[in-house]
């Protein structure tokens, strides 16, 4: 196809996804770029110790636990054998706090790729979404009995979510499962700067009581190569991107930045995954700074999975990293921000391409 010809894409704006529950719990498992993550294919950074101390540690409480020896009358006559897991966390929990783009999410899925039995890695949104979509006794019927839980991004965008997500890891944990969850913040802090916290911090520190935190430390990796803002297209190259994806066989997907923001309110954010099913490069035109922080925080969960499936963005209007405005940055919902900046300039980037 010429590049100066029009081209019609697909749009985001005209699906309308919606997962049921049984179709959530097949989720449950790492993105696509993690299908491979382990232990040793983790780069700790030398220059920060924390990183290889948490790979060591989460390694440790991925193995099995060790048998019991048993001897002479019902087991009694023979010592306990030395367990080599004694170096793993004692807690039924560990929470991996730190910067963005240390590593984190790689080490929650080694862990998962490294722990036998049934287990489960979602979202933060992902398990809250189950437990609405399957009721709160449903969903605990589901995971009740896994051997892991990993919870990736936890984040407290609701106080009622928080306790939900608090009474869920007490009666999974109290069952016999292991949680391992990911956050910008440590358990402790959770709900600081964007609620009253004291109304819920007896719940907090019930959830923190079972988790050994680890500090990771480091340079963000999406941004070692990265420089300024994200990539921002002219007119006549966002063209041409077209052309080039539809002249590869790709399917690219072309939508005004507005249509999509008000789009993503008609959606569960826990479907937003199936909004991207088949897409290999995503067309923005016209983007502009966001005020409403409703709408800010949709975007940020849409590029959560964007970012999950390694789509390449290519955009009109003001830099990507440039739409949290109205002093949003400020705020309590700062860390998501940032982090969600971090990877939207790593997607339009020439860092990942199809």
């Amino acid at each position: 196809m010429p590049h100066d010809k029009q081209h019609s894409s697909a749009r985001l704006v005209d699906r309308h996804p919606s997962i049921s529950g049984t179709e959530l719990v097949a989720t449950l498992v790492p993105p696509p770029q993690f299908d491979h993550a382990t232990f040793e294919s983790y780069r700790p950074d030398p220059e920060y110790p924390s990183q290889a101390e948490a790979r060591d540690t989460l390694e440790a409480f991925s193995e099995p636990e060790a048998p019991v020896a048993r001897g002479g009358f019902f087991g009694f006559g023979r010592k306990k054998q030395a367990d080599p897991r004694s170096n793993a966390p004692t807690r039924p929990g560990v929470y991996l706090d730190g910067g963005f783009g240390v590593g984190k999410t790689h080490l929650l899925a080694a862990t998962w790729h490294a722990t036998a039995g049934r287990r489960y890695f979602g979202t933060f949104i992902q398990y809250t979404a189950l437990v609405g979509a399957l009721g709160y006794d449903g969903a605990v019927g589901v995971l009740q009995g896994a051997r892991l839980v990993c919870v990736d991004e936890f984040e407290l965008d609701d106080p009622g979510d928080t306790m939900l997500m608090t009474r869920l890891i007490k009666d999974l944990t109290s069952t016999g499962s292991r949680i391992v969850a990911t956050s910008n913040t440590p358990p402790n802090a959770l709900g600081e700067g964007r609620f009253a916290a004291a109304d819920f911090m007896r719940e907090i520190q019930a959830m923190s009581d079972r988790f050994t935190t680890i500090r990771i430390d480091g340079v963000d990796y999406r941004q070692r190569d990265i420089q300024g803002d994200a990539v921002v297209l002219h007119e006549d190259a966002y063209r041409f991107a077209l052309a080039d994806v539809a002249a590869a066989g790709e399917r690219m997907t072309d939508d005004g930045f507005s249509e999509l923001v008000s789009h993503l309110a008609t959606v569960h954010p826990s479907s937003y995954v199936g909004l991207l099913d088949g897409v290999q490069c995503i067309g923005l035109r016209d983007v502009h700074e966001l005020t409403d922080q409703s709408a800010a925080l949709r975007f940020v969960a849409f590029i959560d999975r964007v970012y999950d499936a390694q789509i390449p963005i290519r955009a009109t209007g003001i830099p990507l990293t440039s739409v949290f405005g109205g002093g949003m940055l400020d705020g309590g919902y700062r860390k998501k921000y940032l982090r969600c900046m971090s990877r939207l300039n790593a997607l339009t980037s020439s860092e990942i391409e199809r």
